[in-house]
């Protein structure tokens, strides 16, 4: 796991940010560990459910994101295949294909 660290700063319902208290007090961690066990389970399982994996894939083919972006959100491998499916639907390799 990267060590890197980035400051953000949300806003979050009281009632949610006091369970998160609550909890780390439970657990004797800080808020913050809390929260970014909590978001870091999140994405690893809604990375694993493929609607939205699907859409995920979308975002990457319209450009809307980055293929680090994607590897980030679906893994190297995953990745990986989804720039090669994209390749395979660039119209000029369509066209290529099409042509031999």
């Amino acid at each position: 796991m990267s060590t890197d660290k980035k400051r953000v700063q949300f806003r979050a319902p009281n009632r949610l940010i006091n369970r998160a208290d609550a909890l780390a007090t439970v657990l004797g961690e800080d808020r913050t560990d809390v929260l970014v066990t909590a978001l870091r389970e999140y994405l690893q399982e809604a990375t694993h459910d493929d609607a939205l994996t699907q859409e995920i894939a979308a975002a990457y083919y319209d450009g809307e994101i980055s293929h680090e972006q994607l590897k980030a959100l679906v893994g190297a491998e995953e990745a990986a295949n989804l720039r090669v499916l994209k390749q395979q639907l660039d119209e000029d390799f369509v066209d290529d294909v099409a042509n031999r």
